[in-house]
């Protein structure tokens, strides 16, 4: 598949954020605010980066995304639909009794899900053992991990991360989605995790800080990360919770609340 352009690459992730929009409000329940926000980072992952076949999900050679924030389902939902591992129109079952796509992701019902995610904190864990498991394969895969700032606040992303060092990891490359909400409020006010580019540096890691809505950003901070050697990377998106619809950005009331009809309208046009 030949690489999509930055322009191309921006509109399919505007067309992610609609199909957030529809599904979570066609649910009447989910997270809307986290995954709005990392769209263009999933994006850029599914559509440039990563090594996958959606006609053979189980390919040993893949590429592997883990989806820490397994709240943030819908914009994981969206990206496979868009890649080929559903059809699209099932994307309005989200939370529906008896739907694969689930409130968050469950590795045993839909094809693409790489680790089943929802407990905060554990998606690195996860990680980690993929990536060892590809050194004793001998297998160059790659693993791709996004966490959410709030979840930073998790003791088990930390174990993680001193243990991804230690091993020298350097097939793991994790984003943080830091939109400084999470679903009680700013992060800073709830507890407060920062320095976070410090914090990861001081645990072995190679750091970068991005805008995380700029596709030219995402991907020459990923081509970069995937040149170091001996270390883990992580890459520290600087975000907005609810990106690309006004009256949801930098909301925390939108972590977790269905558009209402009149909302869904207005968001779909925000989008067009």
């Amino acid at each position: 598949m030949q690489p999509y352009t930055v322009e191309e690459l921006e509109s399919k992730a505007k067309h992610i954020r609609r199909k957030i929009v529809e599904m979570v409000a066609a649910a009447g329940s989910g997270h809307p605010g986290g995954s709005l926000s990392a769209a263009d980072i999933v994006t850029a992952l599914y559509y440039n980066v990563m090594r996958i076949d959606p006609a053979k999900p189980g390919w040993p050679d893949r590429d592997r995304f883990v989806l820490s924030k397994g709240h943030a389902a819908p914009v994981l939902y969206a990206a496979l639909a868009g890649r080929g591992y559903f059809p699209e129109e099932d994307l309005l079952s989200l939370r529906k009794l008896g739907s694969p796509l689930q409130g968050h992701p469950d590795m045993k019902k839909l094809p693409g899900v790489e680790m089943s995610t929802g407990s905060l904190g554990q998606g690195l864990s996860a990680a980690n053992g993929m990536a060892l498991a590809a050194r004793l394969d001998g297998r160059d895969y790659r693993l791709y991990v996004l966490l959410g700032d709030g979840e930073s606040q998790e003791g088990q992303v930390w174990e993680a991360a001193m243990a991804a060092a230690h091993y020298k990891l350097d097939n793991v490359t994790a984003f943080l989605d830091h939109n400084r909400l999470q679903i009680d409020g700013c992060i800073e006010d709830v507890m407060c995790p920062e320095p976070l580019p410090d914090k990861w540096r001081a645990f072995g890691w190679d750091v970068q800080v991005i805008n995380g809505h700029s596709i030219k950003e995402i991907l020459a901070a990923v081509a970069k990360a995937g040149e170091v050697k001996g270390k883990p990377q992580m890459i520290i998106a600087e975000t907005v919770k609810g990106k690309g619809v006004s009256f949801m950005e930098n909301q925390a009331g939108w972590h977790g609340v269905a558009p209402k009809p009149e909302e869904l309208k207005r968001a779909l046009e925000e989008l067009a």
